[in-house]
């Protein structure tokens, strides 16, 4: 009986062995690479794919921690396998990048998944993952079609203005550029001054809502000396300075009737007077307009002349809000990522998971413009080599995220007066309203917590 035994235990380890060589035989035939950590994330095993792709033989790799072998983006702040081992849940086709032992930065694509024992407990992890160098290539080749002069989309309304650009450039057609605030308006103009046949000539941008009618009149048209009390000597205006090129008239929606009665006269006769001038100038200028507004709605009610509406709108571009192009917020993402390295000089290499989940859903009333500041600020709170939830403005992060950033209740509080602050537009008495407390109590905490 106990000899028949011994040999059932026997055949029972052989099984084993059988087993474990045979997927070790399947594992080592594979072209991915796979790995296996034990709890403390030192390296179990490797199969023959991860040996090629990383540049190292399995007796150099068992036994060390996997960072040390790994030498990934996301291992001292975002490690896969230590959130797949910490919550349970799998990672599946992850981007990131590797350093080989010839020092050459390789994108690879990751899974993880957790190792268990016969009662359930968690005893390591396991890693695959597979060289994506060609898609990679393909993926910036790709992109790279997703960038016209400074813009990027690949948003099908946008690619679609992209392909009729070069169209309207060589045309000396007036342009009407409508969309939201921080589309990209002005970056539209941009680009067809510079494609069309004025390149070599200046593109003249006017802001219509930042300056009160008279000094508009006098910046644009120019003025002669005399012509009112600090006018000391002539200046010549916008249009003067346009010459053979473009002007921009950036929020022209915002201009008052009887300038709009000069600015039609302009683009009908192609002549202006500068104030206090006895003599009419002429200028060969093309013109291209922006407003925030429906400016067929500002007609009908009267509040903009119809005849210079359909003078501004020969060709006329309705650009998308963000939150209508949501499959350009990565792109977006990760160009002013490139650009805030270069300005300010670091080495941010991408966004967690959690952040471009929230930056995805975000409505963006502040669109383009709204991601671009964000990101900048992100910047200013990020010291690792990812951006992190903790470091985006309060206003886009739950409450309950924030309570699971594990922050103390002085930086909770802090953050939820900020957010009280930014819902009343900085308001100080609706805010103190909003929070309980009387405006004394909120000036102090406001000097406590160095809000400005």
């Amino acid at each position: 009986m106990l000899a028949k035994c011994k040999d059932q235990y026997i055949n029972k380890i052989m099984d084993n062995i059988k087993l474990s060589n045979e997927k070790n035989i399947i594992l080592n035939s594979i072209a991915d690479g796979v790995f296996t950590v034990d709890s403390e994330f030192k390296i179990t095993w490797i199969n023959n794919s991860a040996e090629r792709i990383l540049g190292i033989t399995r007796d150099d790799a068992i036994g060390k921690m996997c960072f040390e072998v790994f030498h990934a983006n996301i291992c001292e702040h975002s490690c896969a396998l230590k959130e797949s081992m910490s919550s349970g849940r799998n990672i599946v086709n992850k981007t990131i990048y590797i350093v080989n032992a010839e020092g050459l930065q390789i994108p690879i694509s990751i899974s993880t998944a957790i190792l268990k024992d016969e009662n359930g407990n968690i005893t390591g992890g396991v890693e695959t993952f597979r060289d994506i160098s060609e898609i990679e290539e393909l993926r910036k080749t790709i992109e790279s079609g997703y960038s016209f002069e400074d813009i990027i989309s690949k948003n099908k309304k946008m690619q679609e203005i992209f392909a009729i650009l070069p169209d309207i450039a060589e045309s000396e057609s007036s342009v009407l550029i409508e969309g939201a605030s921080g589309t990209g308006k002005e970056l539209i103009a941009r680009a067809i001054h510079n494609l069309s046949n004025r390149k070599n000539k200046p593109l003249i941008t006017i802001n219509c809502g930042a300056l009160p009618e008279n000094l508009l009149e006098s910046e644009l048209f120019g003025y002669k000396a005399g012509a009112f009390t600090d006018a000391k000597k002539d200046k010549p205006g916008k249009i003067t300075l346009a010459d053979g090129g473009t002007i921009f008239f950036d929020e022209i929606g915002e201009i008052q009737s009887s300038l709009q009665v000069k600015i039609l006269r302009f683009l009908q006769e192609k002549e202006y007077d500068p104030l206090g001038g006895v003599d009419t100038l002429k200028a060969d200028v093309r013109v291209i307009s922006a407003t925030n507004k429906s400016l067929y709605d500002e007609v009908t009610e009267n509040r903009f002349r119809d005849d210079l509406y359909y003078r501004l709108n020969v060709v006329n571009l309705m650009l998308p809000a963000l939150k209508e192009r949501r499959e350009d917020i990565p792109l977006l993402i990760n160009h002013f990522i490139n650009k805030f390295n270069s300005l300010k000089g670091k080495d941010i290499e991408g966004v967690s998971d959690n952040v471009m989940n929230i930056l995805m859903n975000y409505d963006y009333p502040g669109n383009i413009r709204e991601l671009e500041n964000i990101i900048e600020h992100t910047f200013v709170m990020c010291k690792e080599n990812y951006i992190l939830e903790r470091h985006l403005p309060a206003r886009l992060l739950s409450e309950e995220t924030l309570v699971n950033l594990d922050l103390t209740l002085e930086e909770l509080e802090r953050i939820h007066i900020i957010k009280i602050l930014e819902k009343n537009s900085g308001h100080k008495s609706k805010t103190a309203s909003d929070l309980g407390i009387d405006q004394s109590t909120l000036w102090r905490k406001l000097k406590k917590f160095g809000i400005d």
